[in-house]
């Protein structure tokens, strides 16, 4: 069990207990390496009350490595993990939620509740998760690497993904305390200022390694870019829904497409990852029209954007939407209509991007008619099997845990190197991937050449250089330093780098540039970056 977010403590000093964990533990090391089951062994050896949790075990296998009394074991520690999807790419995902706050916008499928941030319904995971904690930055981010830790996973690389709303539209003020007060939980201590603990999460306990906001396209101008940058943001997710004007007229959504072209080159210039919300079954949308709509995401050199959440309209009750479905003017898609949509849409994407979603993770009563299932990922890719069709992007292409064989300095052949390159409407991207030999992805960087000056910004240092834009080397997350057959730690980061760097040498650039999160800047440091006013640079000898 955990409460609270620590697990319920075994009582190790027990001599019975003590004996009946130990075996219980010995039996877990012994399972075969391709069996995960353990609740037979978890039933041969109860605890006292009834089956002990995964928590609990992990917390007391934990304890008996740090007193002597049992060898660590990589066996145990990933059958105890709790849901290790969570880590399973690399870093440990905190999400948070900023308090309500009024939104710009007038969307018909919105729904607004007087205890969370417009959009947002109060019987939604991570909003029942910032009520109790009434919505303070500090208590959500440390209660969240709590429970992460409580079931065995490392915390020392954290993403932090801060919710809620329209981040752009928040008095400065407020983001900058709220900004300070999540890295506080991340440092493990106060500070005064927002830089001077931006500063101390170079050495922290819990490293950021990502900072992830999410606003409205129509709110992202060079100042706002700047700013974010300054906030040490490095990824901006953009509610867009639709790329079509009309639809999006019709939808009351208060932007055009090209307020979303604009918003994408102009973080993309700035070097931001760009995750971009598409929702099919808008009002006067239909399934025709969504696959094309899709389709434009990857053929508008102006969009293709690194990740997308796919949120198929939900309707809820108190939306305007929901008074056209009750005139008849509205009607959500049949759920094998939405799964054969999805399916086909799936099979468009192209190899640099990412489906972080399928499905908003919103409670089944909220919804009055239309798909409820929570597993529509796992129906769309049977139906995918079903039909012989694969997905390309990132998140199906994971190594995802799995060991893969590469030596220490330099990539063996067991990897391949492929490099995908695709144009925008200002730079030329590259995206770099190492491959298994079954075509699983076990890390990619993303390199981007500008092809037009960066006049638009306001940001002196990056004017004329290369950037990378994302780094990542994927397996489960390890702890900083640690070593295993994982994908981490191998040395594939830094020959992305050595790559990326001479490929912009190659192409006439004299700096490389990253935007790094701060948790990883001793890591660029190391491989030649020094610190810029806003991102690390390497020189480059031309």
């Amino acid at each position: 069990m955990v409460k609270g977010g620590v697990p319920e403590t075994i009582d190790l000093a027990q001599a019975s207990e003590r004996e009946n964990i130990l075996q219980l533990l010995q039996a877990l090391r012994d399972m075969p390496a391709s069996d995960n089951d353990i609740m037979p062994i978890l039933r041969r050896y109860p605890s006292p009350t009834g089956t002990y949790a995964k928590s609990q075990l992990l917390d007391a296998y934990q304890r008996l490595v740090q007193g002597g009394a049992l060898a660590e074991d990589a066996g145990i520690e990933r059958r105890l993990r709790g849901r290790p999807v969570r880590t399973i790419s690399g870093v440990a995902p905190v999400a948070v939620l900023t308090e309500p706050y009024p939104c710009p916008g007038t969307c018909i499928f919105c729904p607004e509740q007087h205890e969370a941030p417009k959009s947002y319904l109060d019987g939604e995971p991570g909003v029942l998760r910032a009520i109790q904690n009434n919505y303070d930055p500090y208590a959500q981010t440390h209660t969240r690497i709590e429970a992460l830790n409580a079931i065995g996973h490392a915390t020392d690389k954290v993403e932090l993904l801060i919710l809620g709303g329209t981040w752009s539209v928040y008095p400065p003020e407020y983001r900058e305390y709220f900004l300070r007060r999540c890295f506080d939980a991340m440092n493990e201590v106060e500070s005064d200022t927002l830089d001077e603990a931006l500063q101390r999460n170079e050495t922290a306990p819990h490293r950021n390694v990502g900072l992830v906001i999410e606003t409205r396209p129509d709110w992202i101008t060079p100042e706002e870019v700047l700013a974010l940058r300054r906030q040490a943001v490095t990824k901006v997710q953009l509610g867009v829904q639709s790329c079509d004007d009309r639809i999006l007229a019709l939808n009351r959504r208060g932007h055009t497409l090209d307020d979303v072209r604009r918003a994408v080159r102009l973080l993309r210039l700035a070097g931001f990852k760009i995750v971009l919300h598409w929702m099919p079954n808008l009002y006067g949308a239909t399934p025709e029209s969504d696959l094309a709509d899709f389709a434009r995401l990857w053929d508008d050199p102006a969009l293709r954007p690194d990740e997308i959440k796919i949120y198929p309209t939900a309707l809820l009750e108190g939306t305007d939407l929901y008074s056209l479905w009750k005139q008849g003017q509205y009607q959500p898609y049949a759920e094998d209509v939405l799964i054969d949509l999805l399916v086909q849409c799936k099979t468009l994407m192209p190899p640099y991007s990412r489906i972080n979603r399928l499905m908003r993770d919103i409670p089944a009563q909220y919804i009055v008619a239309g798909t409820t299932k929570s597993n529509l990922r796992q129906l769309v890719q049977s139906q995918m099997r079903e039909r012989g069709l694969t997905c390309q992007c990132i998140r199906c292409r994971e190594v995802r845990g799995k060991e893969i064989a590469v030596g220490q300095i330099r990539a063996s052949e067991e990897l391949q190197l492929d490099v995908v390159s695709y144009p925008t409407d200002a730079t030329l991207e590259h995206f770099l991937q190492y491959l298994t030999p079954g075509g699983q992805l076990a890390g990619f960087l993303r390199l981007s050449l500008p092809t037009r000056p960066r006049d638009e910004l306001s940001i002196p240092e990056i004017r004329e250089v290369a950037m990378v834009r994302e780094l990542h080397v994927y397996g489960p997350a390890q702890a900083l330093g640690q070593r295993g057959g994982a994908a981490q730690h191998r040395g594939l980061g830094t020959q992305l780098l050595d790559t990326a760097a001479e490929m912009a040498r190659q192409a006439g650039f004299a700096a490389l540039a990253v935007i790094a999160a701060v948790g990883t800047r001793p890591y660029y440091r190391e491989r030649g970056f020094t610190a810029g006013a806003l991102y690390p640079i390497r020189r480059l000898a031309v």
